[in-house]
């Protein structure tokens, strides 16, 4: 179903799938072509008159508010039934650096860049005919059918991992492949691996273009920043792959030219807009408020959403010029804290004094 108005063009799709003993109401929904997100209305299988009826009613409820029959019959999301099942599989997490550590890490050969892509990690297992999406949680979401049939079409069985924006998969990691485990290998055998099993001009599956050389990515870190894109990587080429986050530091980390962080929502206010909040040890303390755009439903109470900022205050904890990106469901409120913001400088000076 989709629903389009004025700047807003979503999709909502719903499906009643077999699972184990049983039946589910499984649904995915979010702007059309883009990366949605997905669940289920029913966590365990229940009769099939029972999912039908809640399907029944999740579907007008949805009509009520404006959706529609989509006229294209095509499936660009294939729901497994299988959402939301821990995989046991883990991404490799980054820390953030500041400006003063570029200098280091541009001139340092051991270093490759890549660009930071603005969308959802998202890791692509093929096993025989099986091809499964797993989120930066290890949980089972579903995938866009071009990304799909892009890794399709990769001979023998993979584990990619990458950022999907909209229907394309921007892999830069190879864990698994034909039943060996790449992940003590160097990153500069995993990237190369990868290069070599990607299919070439697949607009749905892209390697991540990937810079060694000083010149090229100072050069390549200057054009990104100038195009206002999200930000660069750093990789330790001779390092193997470490799930989850360090503490500190890590052979991989990341550098933003715009902040973003993901915030947890606690309140509604007037004229679309909701107030913000990030835990700061226990303790939930607010930071400030957002817009939320037309295109965007307004979500509810407790839901984490992605919200871009230019910086935040030390002093009150509110973000500046928030732009509300959308929700996260791949992020768990825990990470929702107020270690993620990059402060005014004026304020941490004046902190410091």
């Amino acid at each position: 179903m989709y629903f389009r108005e004025g700047n807003s063009d979503k999709e909502y799709r719903a499906a009643i799938e077999l699972k184990a003993d049983g039946f589910i109401v499984s649904f995915a929904y979010g702007r059309r072509g883009g990366t949605l997100n997905t669940g289920t209305k029913t966590p365990v299988p229940v009769p099939q008159a029972e999912a039908t009826k809640v399907f029944d009613k999740l579907i007008a409820s949805k009509v009520a508010k404006g959706y529609r029959p989509i006229a294209d019959t095509s499936t660009p999301y294939q729901l497994t039934g299988q959402e939301g099942i821990d995989t046991g599989v883990r991404c490799q997490l980054l820390n953030a650096i500041d400006e003063s550590e570029l200098p280091r890490l541009l001139a340092d050969k051991h270093h490759c860049l890549q660009e930071k892509h603005d969308g959802r990690r998202l890791m692509v297992r093929k096993q025989d005919h099986e091809i499964t999406g797993i989120n930066r949680r290890g949980l089972v979401v579903a995938i866009p059918e071009p990304i799909r049939t892009a890794v399709a079409l990769i001979p023998g069985d993979c584990l990619i991992d990458g950022e999907a924006v909209g229907e394309t998969l921007h892999a830069f990691d190879l864990l698994e492949m034909n039943g060996n485990d790449l992940r003590q290998r160097r990153y500069l055998d995993r990237d190369s691996g990868l290069l070599t099993l990607i299919p070439p001009n697949h607009p749905a599956l892209r390697w991540v273009n990937t810079a060694v050389d000083p010149a090229d990515k100072l050069e390549t870190f200057e054009e990104l920043r100038h195009e206002g894109r999200e930000g660069v990587v750093f990789k330790n080429l001779n390092a193997p792959f470490s799930a989850g986050r360090p503490n500190s530091g890590g052979s991989q980390l990341k550098f933003k030219f715009v902040e973003s962080a993901s915030f947890l929502v606690t309140g509604h206010n007037d004229k679309r807009s909701v107030t913000l909040g990030l835990y700061d040890g226990d303790r939930l303390v607010p930071a400030g408020n957002v817009t939320i755009p037309p295109n965007h439903a307004i979500p509810e109470v407790g839901t984490v959403v992605e919200t871009r900022y230019l910086y935040a205050h030390k002093q009150s904890g509110s973000i500046y010029q928030p732009v509300y990106l959308g929700p996260r469901t791949d992020i768990p409120t825990a990470e929702c804290c107020v270690d993620q913001l990059k402060y005014k400088s004026d304020d941490e000076t004046t902190a410091a004094a």
